[in-house]
């Protein structure tokens, strides 16, 4: 049998275990296909390393899925709970991404894989398009069952101190061996597929020709010793039609019968039956007459000239078009670019290139040689090198050998960094803004296919890249204008430790109206504020550098008083936003705290014997809404070793979690901190902030310690 992803064997009792636990969860669960992800420790990407039930090359554009994905494995593990869609139509209403380039009928489920607090990973299991579009209670048990018993295998196997780690490659579980019939039971079965009207043939998961009899060899026009073995779709000309593939893949992926009819040059229409199951494809070849427009329910495939791209390479494309809308900076494009090309295309490195000021600018690099280029960075345009070819002419230079990059250009001194290597340009309205260098780390043959394929997929990074470099200039301008908006430096008051953060959401224009102040009055007063001005915009940030400068301006007043002033302006301003603000004055000598809001989440405040809780205050609605608003007070006490967290919502705001529920957990976190200085707790709680939200709106922090010595 000819296999494209034959399994890996397994090398240590850890990993036999742990395949030994993905098998047993597919078999007790009713699964038809299993997808085991690790998530390294302190990684942001989840890497596919045992797969059950399909072949490798269907799974090759999930082998690397970041976190921040919107996939349901990444849910999954980032949500630490179970994800379930029972339907193709679930499918594209929650994962419109997955769905375009899975359009088949199965039922999906995704759970994490933890132990403890620890996240290691998650499992995906697939079941055929005829499941109920529920999970029964059985099945999420076994499930569940067996991600557990998964987690309580890779923390032995580190408790041991050989933790299992991805492989380069995730390891395909071999398929269940049939029991094998007796002499007189096959000879029985040959006779039984010989009588059969028609053409009989098998196909392995991985869609090798495993068996054909005469009367399938007859109709398809091919010896038997030619094509078994082989992808009928690459052995057969005439069979080289995206469709066809497309039914096979439906057949593994769904494991429901699929059927299509196909016109076999001159003049003969053969219609194909697929039956899968867990052990590969039985099909039926039956000779039919063309189908007219209303007797067949499946139309047929027209019969083709010119080889096309297939399938696969389609859905290559779709994949890496939905994946890079999804990219916002420069080094999103990359990584993204990255994560779905170098698997699936047995790339070891990737890097890509621009212009800046007449010369060569590396953007960025993955892979197994991640300097390749470096030396050609700051190259001149006009120097002779391969990448600043492609980018001046906007041509692709694709190199089989080193040998072959070394006659193109003697000077290019790469010998022990490639084998072979394609250099594409990267084009935008005809108009070349860079390269993207594809090295291989063993000579290989560009075929016409895969030349058009590649330069398509050059293409898109570029319009991506485009856009990219569009944001990050931007991104930059908003930094800048931000910067200048909040305190540079906090002012040093003695008996305090003080410590401020800023954070921006990950999506979007990086602006926002999130700030905060700290603000020495006198000797022993001090006064503080946090807010967030609706909107992540322009507006939004030149609203809160006057909502600042008001506060600023007023602070030393009693604080209803700085918050009604404060308002009033905002009703002036009439910006058509509303803004949120909590303002504390500090008494140091008195050793005590006043307060008072303006709908803005209350602080924690945490006492000297590390009791934290979450302050009551008394309601006031946000500014900007009533001119005659009022904000009452509230007066608590500060005594030594006690501190003070301010906070906008960013940082406990997330989908689906209680928003109560998210203040007791970082009131947990601040508490655990009681002997850290305020730098390392304001880091503490970012780390933990951006962990438990999306990242979808602005963090502000200020974090106040009194630790004022009367003596």
């Amino acid at each position: 049998m000819h296999d494209h992803a034959a399994p890996v064997a397994a090398t240590d009792p850890g990993t036999e275990l742990l395949d030994g636990a993905v098998a047993r969860v597919v078999r007790e669960s009713g699964a038809s296909v299993a997808m085991l992800y690790l998530l390294p420790r302190n990684g942001t990407t989840l890497h596919l390393t045992v797969l059950a039930g399909a072949p490798a090359q269907l799974a090759a554009l999930w082998t690397r899925v970041p976190l921040s994905a919107p996939m349901p494995v990444a849910d999954a593990v980032r949500l630490r709970c179970p994800i379930w869609l029972g339907s193709q139509e679930e499918l594209a209403r929650r994962y419109p991404r997955t769905a375009l380039v899975l359009p088949y009928r199965f039922a999906l489920c995704a759970a994490p894989v933890r132990t403890g607090a620890s996240d290691r990973g998650g499992v995906v299991l697939l079941w055929p398009g005829s499941h109920s579009p529920e999970l029964s209670s059985d099945e999420r048990r076994a499930f569940l069952a067996g991600c557990h018993s998964i987690g309580m295998l890779l923390q032995q196997a580190e408790s041991r101190g050989s933790p299992v780690l991805p492989g380069a490659q995730p390891r395909v579980l071999p398929r269940p061996e049939p029991v094998p019939p007796g002499p007189a039971e096959a000879l029985g079965a040959a006779e039984f597929v010989q009588r059969l009207p028609g053409g009989s043939c098998a196909l392995a998961m991985d869609g090798s020709i495993t068996f054909l009899n005469d009367a399938a060899s007859a109709l398809l026009g091919a010896r038997a010793e030619d094509v078994l073995g082989t992808l009928p779709w690459v052995s057969l000309p005439w069979l080289n039609n995206p469709a066809v593939e497309d039914h096979y893949r439906a057949a593994v992926i769904g494991r429901q019968q699929t059927s299509f009819t196909v016109l076999r040059p001159p003049d003969r229409w053969l219609t194909f039956h697929l039956f899968p199951d867990n052990t590969g494809i039985s099909v039926r070849i039956i000779p039919t007459t063309e189908p007219g427009p209303t007797d067949d329910p499946t139309p047929p495939l027209p019969p083709i000239s010119t080889v096309p791209t297939r399938a696969g390479a389609l859905y290559h494309l779709m994949h890496l078009a939905a994946t890079l809308t999804e990219a916002v900076a420069t080094k999103d494009v990359i990584e993204l670019a990255g994560d779905q090309l170098m698997p699936a295309f047995r790339i070891q490195t990737l890097v890509v290139m621009t212009s800046a000021e007449g010369r060569l600018r590396v953007e960025g690099s993955l892979g197994s040689r991640p300097a390749l280029m470096d030396r050609f960075d700051g190259a001149p345009l006009t120097s002779g090198t391969p990448a600043a070819h492609v980018l001046t002419t906007g041509s692709p230079d694709f190199y089989a050998s080193f040998d072959d990059l070394r006659r193109a250009y003697p000077s290019a001194d790469l010998r022990h960094a490639v084998a072979a290597c394609a250099f594409l340009p990267l084009v935008v309205s005809g108009r070349p803004i860079g390269s993207l260098v594809l090295a291989y780390d063993r000579p290989h043959h560009f075929g016409d296919e895969e030349r058009a394929l590649l330069t398509s997929i050059a293409g898109l990074v570029a319009q991506a890249l485009d856009r990219a470099r569009l944001y990050d200039a931007k991104d930059r301008l908003a930094h800048s204008l931000q910067a200048h908006l909040l305190p540079q430096t906090l002012p040093a008051v003695p008996g305090l430790d003080v410590a401020a953060r800023y954070l921006p959401s990950t999506r979007g224009m990086g602006i926002g109206g999130d700030f905060y102040d700290l603000i020495r009055l006198d000797e022993n007063t001090v006064a503080a504020a946090i807010g967030d001005v609706q909107g992540h915009n322009e507006n939004a940030a030149a609203l809160m550098g006057q909502v600042r400068t008001a506060v600023h301006a007023s602070a030393g007043a009693p604080p209803d008083e700085v918050l009604a002033r404060t308002n009033r302006l905002v009703m002036d301003l009439d910006p058509g936003l509303f803004t949120s603000c909590l303002y504390v004055h500090l008494d140091l000598a008195g050793r005590r705290a006043v307060l008072a809001t303006a709908g803005h989440p209350p602080p924690l405040l945490r006492q000297p014997d590390g009791q934290t809780e979450a302050l009551r205050l008394p309601p006031g609605i946000l500014l900007g809404i009533d001119p005659a608003a009022r904000y009452p007070t509230a007066e608590v006490p500060l005594p030594l070793g006690a501190a003070l967290a301010l906070f906008t919502d960013g940082l406990v705001e997330a989908p689906g979690v209680d928003l109560d529920d998210a203040t007791s957990d970082l009131a947990e976190h601040f508490a655990l901190a009681l002997d850290q200085d305020m730098d390392s707790v304001a880091d503490t709680l970012v780390r933990y902030a951006r962990g438990a939200t999306p990242g979808t709106d602005d963090i502000a922090l200020l974090l106040i310690n009194a630790l004022r010595d009367e003596s």
